[in-house]
């Protein structure tokens, strides 16, 4: 890996969560949350800096305490619950390189939420990025449901349908299109694409860093958040190989 190259990491945790409360510095194995993506981009020595953005002081705080570089306030329009993520990391990123005075090459951003990454995911992506020299790289796990055979939705009269109506029929799942789950653990960006002024993270040139479903949990509900912590727990480390 280029060790020329200036990389900034970015972690956004909101306050005021809905699916849990305060789940972004809950204890998670004795840890507040956020604590374990901070150490592990810590430990991957691939950061000038860790940046955390939050509109919580209270998040802030704790971030500080476990190592974070920047701890960013968000304004609040970048809170709320109708925010898109980019303008929030786009917000970070500008306050980091005007309080620094450096410019940064690369940005990944890692989900607070997502703490089952290793650091085989985290250097393989931003990897995938630098040698590639595409836009950006985002993270997913093998689909569990396929559009194209048991995800369904339902038209404006209440009839269910595929999401996706397959131009031959497919008749098991396994012979549909291969399909992916965002997991929201690693984004990484160029400095030419994070600048756009968009909220998609979709580009001509996006790749895809495919992780196993083991290390993909978003934390979401306190479903979520018992899953993680059993992992976490119990984990060994044959069971978090591809």
């Amino acid at each position: 890996m280029d060790q020329s190259i200036k990389r900034l990491c970015t972690i956004c945790a909101r306050g005021g969560s809905k699916g849990v409360k305060n789940k972004n510095i809950r204890l998670l194995c004795d840890k507040p949350l956020i604590a374990h993506t901070i150490e592990q981009a810590k430990i991957s020595g691939m950061f000038e800096y860790i940046a955390v953005s939050s509109d919580s002081e209270e998040i802030l705080k704790v971030a500080k305490k476990w190592g974070a570089d920047f701890c960013i306030r968000r304004p609040d329009e970048l809170a709320n619950d109708y925010a898109a993520k980019p303008p929030a990391i786009r917000h970070c990123l500008r306050e980091v390189e005007r309080i620094t005075g450096k410019q940064f090459q690369i940005f990944v951003d890692l989900d607070a939420t997502s703490p089952l990454r290793v650091q085989e995911d985290l250097i393989k992506a931003v990897q995938m990025i630098e040698e590639q020299k595409v836009s950006n790289v985002i993270t997913a796990c093998p689909a569990r449901r396929s559009p194209y055979f048991n995800l369904v939705e339902l038209s404006e009269n209440g009839v269910a349908k595929l999401s996706k109506k397959p131009e031959i029929p497919v008749p098991r799942r396994q012979d549909s299109p291969k399909c992916f789950d965002m997991n929201a653990s690693i984004y990484v960006w160029s400095r030419e694409a994070i600048l756009k002024e968009t909220n998609s993270c979709f580009f001509h040139d996006t790749k895809l860093y495919v992780m196993p479903e083991n290390r993909s949990i978003d934390i979401d509900t306190e479903l979520d958040f018992q899953f993680v912590e059993f992992l976490m727990n119990n984990k060994e480390e044959e069971n978090f190989e591809k």
